[in-house]
């Protein structure tokens, strides 16, 4: 069955429309809490390399977050006001859930198989815990498909570069409450195959020439991954 790759980047930026900007300080927008440092340019890398669609966002995720589905209590942070929350879902979450969505749909109908990478980085300390991975690729161990993908992702990851600390389902559950575990909960696991790459925020906020080589690795890396699931 053909595969069709889409990218992903729910955590691009972390704008706020000027009425809101009064709510967070610029100082905190800048932390992993306001957006996800690196993810938006390696979501680019992957979908340069392999012609595929991206879809993204660069409005913080404090203001409404593109990666928790409705009704969860993270999409809107307490400072955001009621009176704004549906206009927001109106301006941002709905047309973000429904734009990908539609590709997914619009592919499978054509008979091909969806390979979705959703793009994310991480905050190398988590309430005084260190995260001793560099690279962590989530994905439903129950979805046979998902798990062999990421497992020929890793090997072509160890090949480019041994000592980068790769780990499945880490330093979150492949299954946590995100687009891509709704999207699974619609759709067979023979039809969409659904991964989350989280990179550790230590390499995009350090030096430049290193994350840019980091990119390059994993983004060639992705190639093979590719090509062998085509092929499988």
């Amino acid at each position: 069955m053909p595969v069709y790759l889409i990218v992903s980047c729910e955590h691009g930026g972390n704008r706020l429309p000027p009425r809101f900007r009064k709510l967070f300080s610029g100082r905190f927008l800048a932390t992993h809490r306001g957006y996800d440092p690196g993810a938006l340019a390696l979501a680019r890398d992957f979908a340069a390399l392999a012609g595929a669609p991206l879809f993204y966002s660069t409005v913080s995720r404090l203001l409404v977050e593109l990666n928790r589905p409705l009704g969860h209590p993270q999409v809107f942070s307490a400072r955001v006001p009621e009176r704004a929350r549906e206009a927001l879902l109106r301006r941002y979450y709905d047309p973000y859930w429904q734009g990908v969505e539609a590709a997914v749909n619009q592919a499978l109908r054509r008979g091909r198989r969806v390979l979705h990478l959703s793009v994310h980085s991480f905050t190398p300390r988590m309430r005084g815990v260190t995260r001793n991975v560099d690279v962590g690729l989530l994905f439903d161990p129950h979805r046979p498909l998902e798990a062999s993908f990421c497992k020929r992702w890793e090997q072509a990851l160890r090949e480019r570069a041994p000592r980068l600390r790769v780990r499945d389902n880490d330093p979150y559950r492949g299954t946590a409450a995100s687009l891509v575990q709704s999207l699974r909960e619609k759709l067979a696991g023979g039809r969409y195959v659904g991964i989350q790459i989280e990179v550790n925020q230590r390499f995009p906020r350090g030096a430049r020439r290193r994350w840019r080589e980091l990119r390059r690795v994993i983004a060639a890396s992705l190639e093979p991954a590719l090509r062998n699931f085509r092929a499988g």
